[in-house]
């Protein structure tokens, strides 16, 4: 094996219950004097966001929200949401909520000061090279979920409303200068969330372990990462107010996305366009793709995961483990098939084509063709 690899690690963190008192610290760290809360349409309203708003006021940064944001946001969100932030002259986002509205904050940041279109900056290449970094605004994250960790991430995953694809918007730059991660703003989520949230995070720490890249460190977090959702996501679903399953579900997010430094796979690159298609739940939707992806990728990862399931307490190894799998989903009414989560009468060539396209199948220990990306989806749906 060449041990060669590019490493970049997080933020600046704020971790813990009540911390987002600390709000107007954050954004004084950060630089912002005028800044735009962006959120989803379902937490404008929210106690947590007006609790939030309150304390952005009283610390004399004003008060703006923007929620056109839809559950897998798009290029009309992004379109709509630099409008409101280039007329209301504002230097700085409050990316606020799950990972919908932490990917539009993050892109609308990013966009703020650049003359070129979104699609030039896709996660392609050197293509983040072209982007102007004086006219990247900063962030400051406070994520209310527990599963993507877009918090402490360099990318947002937008959707192209002409092609109904899933595209990766990616520089080093969008990643937020603070974060707040204060797991009293996540007891409001309602089971069905906490549970694909949390399988979210489980699917970014199972593909980090399983990519072929190396990076030891996010190899150790993804590990890790997995042994915390496997012990505490089921009593963050069973209980929203257990604080320390909801802590450590917010630690498990934050690892999982830190982790797929190291790469993806074939779980995100079929995810993603099911997600852009039938606006699907991502968390669930990746939930549903694993356990055939660890069939399909099991002459790869079969001693590694052998390793694994011995320090998550599994017995049987990667058998075991990929029985775990099948169990904990059904613990959290996770449909088994892409057809029962509402996946019907699908494209399948499309779908295979979209697969590969996706940047994550970089990351698949098997490669990924035509032929058996094919037989994946048959096998899903």
């Amino acid at each position: 094996m060449q041990l060669v690899g590019n490493w970049s690690y997080p933020t600046t963190i704020r971790f813990g219950a009540g911390r987002i008192a600390e709000i107007g610290a954050a954004l004084k760290a950060a630089g912002i004097t005028r800044p735009l809360l962006v959120t989803d349409r379902g937490l404008a309203s929210m106690e947590i966001t007006t609790r939030t708003l309150d304390l952005v006021e009283a610390a004399g940064f004003g008060r703006a929200i923007f929620s056109e944001v839809d559950a897998n946001p798009s290029d009309l969100n992004v379109e709509a949401g630099l409008k409101v932030y280039r007329e209301g002259g504002y230097d700085g986002v409050i990316a606020f909520g799950g990972g919908s509205g932490l990917d539009l904050a993050k892109t609308l940041a990013f966009m703020a000061g650049q003359a070129r279109p979104l699609w030039d900056f896709e996660d392609v290449g050197d293509w983040w090279t072209r982007a102007d970094p004086d006219g990247i605004h900063p962030i400051v994250a406070v994520p209310t979920t527990a599963g993507t960790g877009s918090e402490v991430g360099r990318a947002s995953v937008i959707s192209n409303s002409a092609t109904h694809e899933k595209k990766i918007i990616f520089h080093p730059k969008m990643l937020p200068l603070q974060v707040i991660c204060d797991a009293e703003l996540t007891r409001g989520m309602p089971p069905f969330i906490t549970a694909g949230t949390g399988l979210d995070a489980f699917a970014h720490c199972v593909e980090a372990y399983s990519s072929p890249h190396y990076h030891p460190m996010s190899q150790g977090m993804a590990l890790e990462g997995m042994r915390i959702v496997k012990e505490f996501l089921p009593r963050a679903y069973a209980d929203g107010a257990d604080l320390e399953a909801r802590a450590q579900m917010m630690s498990a997010a934050a690892m999982g996305a830190t982790a797929f430094q190291k790469g993806l796979g074939a779980i995100h690159a079929i995810s993603h366009p099911i997600g852009a298609i039938y606006n699907t739940h991502h968390g669930t939707t990746n939930a549903v793709c694993m356990p055939q992806v660890l069939k399909f990728n099991a002459a790869a990862i079969r001693d590694r995961f052998d390793a694994a399931a011995g320090y998550l307490g599994i017995d049987g190894g990667f058998d075991g483990f990929c029985a775990f799998v099948g169990e904990f989903n059904a613990g959290f009414k996770i449909p088994k098939t892409l057809t029962a989560l509402g996946v019907t009468d699908p494209d399948i060539d499309a779908l295979t084509a979209a697969a590969l396209r996706d940047p994550s199948t970089g990351g698949n220990p098997v490669e990924m063709t035509a032929e058996n990306t094919r037989a994946l989806i048959e096998a899903l749906l």
